[in-house]
């Protein structure tokens, strides 16, 4: 019998310009990176939490997940990073919560263009 857990997936992406197409565009890519790499399916994921730099507000990037990714039931919310001087500008981060029979060693975290920096120990080797 399969044990199930919930477990949350990380993932950032930066993007070059505050407009609405940059930001849906980089939620998809990051959004499909994620769904590919874990093969999670829509019907799994429990919610997913977004946040942005507040650099970022010309579009919700929950709009990516539900327009292009079908995912009209996951329930979603948008928030601001806390502004830390100095950080990583123009970010939109993502924790998806999933239903999974895998253990956390074996989900993958997802971290591209210049949200690498964020987790360098999750990248692969």
């Amino acid at each position: 019998m399969k044990r199930w857990s919930v477990r949350g997936i990380r993932g950032a992406i930066t993007v070059l310009n505050n407009n609405a197409e940059e930001i849906l565009e980089g939620t998809k890519e990051l959004l499909r990176s994620i769904v590919e790499e874990n093969t999670l399916d829509p019907a799994d994921i429990s919610a997913a939490f977004f946040t942005v730099t507040r650099d970022l507000n010309a579009e919700f990037p929950a709009v990516a997940a539900r327009e292009f990714l079908d995912w009209k039931y996951v329930p979603m919310i948008c928030g601001n990073e806390i502004d830390v001087p100095d950080r990583l500008p123009k970010c939109i981060r993502v924790m998806v919560l999933v239903n999974t029979d895998k253990a956390q060693g074996e989900l993958k975290h997802i971290y591209l263009r210049g949200a690498t920096v964020l987790r360098q120990d999750l990248l692969p080797q």
